[in-house]
C-alpha cells in the first residue's frame, strides 16, 4: 500500500493580498505601487525598486506581484479619499 504524500499549504502570507505590484512603465521605469494607491515610486532599475519594496515592508515577506505590461503609477489623494468615505 503506497502513502499518500501530504501537499503542504502554502504559508498564510501567499493567501493575502499583494502589498505591492511591480513593473515597468511605457517609458522603461521601474514602478512600484500599492493595489490602493497610498504608496509607491518610480526607479530608474529594478534593484532600487526592490529595496523599495523591502523597506517599506521591514524586511518582513508578504506577497508582491510581478506585472508582465506596461503598469502606471497612481497615488490617491488620501485628503479626498477621506471625505468621499
Amino acid at each position: 500500500m503506497k502513502h499518500a504524500k501530504k501537499i503542504a499549504e502554502p504559508p498564510s502570507s501567499l493567501l493575502r493580498s499583494p502589498a505591492f505590484m511591480i513593473g515597468q512603465d511605457g517609458q522603461g521605469r521601474w514602478v512600484v505601487c500599492e493595489p490602493n494607491g497610498t504608496r509607491g515610486g518610480l526607479f530608474v532599475n529594478r534593484a532600487g525598486a526592490l529595496r523599495y519594496i523591502r523597506s517599506e515592508n521591514e524586511n518582513h515577506f508578504y506577497p508582491t506581484v510581478v506585472v508582465s505590461g506596461a503598469i502606471e503609477l497612481y497615488i490617491a489623494d488620501r485628503k479626498n479619499t477621506a471625505a468621499r468615505k
